[in-house]
């Protein structure tokens, strides 16, 4: 016999319901089953991402999408959970959202229709261009001191960042590998990288800055 498979989050709220603008009626009255952490359990989708419009980081994500990446979603889904400022899609404005699992409702994501365009926006806004690809000219990132203002460019599962990307991007960083294959899963790598924004540039306590 199988398991029953364990529901996910809180039902009803039990007793007198909390007061608060940032609670959903709804929620509290059928109960919450959402992958939201405990801290953002009830409240309604606007003032989560109010609440962590507080708390985002100084490092952006931006992903090229000529192809239709399914590595997009989850890409989209780690930025949340590393709370980056916004996440770039450059090219195609479609991407498939499947693997998000919903985290683009929390995360902010803006589309750019070329890299030029994506860019000339880093460059107004102060943001230096960080390339995350295994490329002749890379720097490892284990040995890389990330600006605290970046995007961290990723590029298509299997080619990699464009050499337009890569001309568009102040370095490359590598991340290091020990086995056969010559690179690793595009979604992997940009975990990886922001990841490593993370261990120089955010606080300690990530109570601070809950993500969904």
């Amino acid at each position: 016999m199988t398991e029953p498979v364990p529901e996910v989050g809180v039902g009803p709220w039990d007793g007198d319901w909390p007061e608060g603008e940032q609670y959903d009626h709804e929620l509290l009255r059928d109960g919450d089953r959402r992958n939201v952490v405990d801290r953002y359990r009830y409240w309604r989708l606007e003032a989560i991402v109010a609440d962590l419009d507080l708390h985002r980081h100084g490092f952006h994500v931006g992903i090229e999408n000529w192809q239709h990446d399914f590595n997009i979603g989850s890409i989209v889904r780690t930025a949340n959970a590393f709370a980056a400022a916004e996440v770039h899609i450059v090219g195609r404005r479609r991407w498939n959202r499947r693997g998000a699992m919903v985290t683009d409702r929390y995360q902010h994501v803006r589309h750019h229709g070329s890299i030029a365009d994506f860019a000339g926006w880093a460059a107004e806004q102060g943001l230096a261009v960080i390339g995350i690809d295994n490329v002749a000219d890379s720097v490892p990132i284990e040995t890389a001191v990330l600006p605290e203002a970046c995007v961290l460019l990723f590029g298509q599962e299997g080619p990699g960042l464009s050499d337009e990307a890569r001309q568009a991007c102040e370095r490359t960083l590598s991340i290091a590998q020990f086995g056969s294959t010559r690179s690793i899963n595009a979604g992997a790598a940009a975990a990886i990288a922001m990841h490593s924004w993370i261990r120089q540039h955010a606080r300690s306590d990530p109570g601070s800055a809950p993500a969904v």
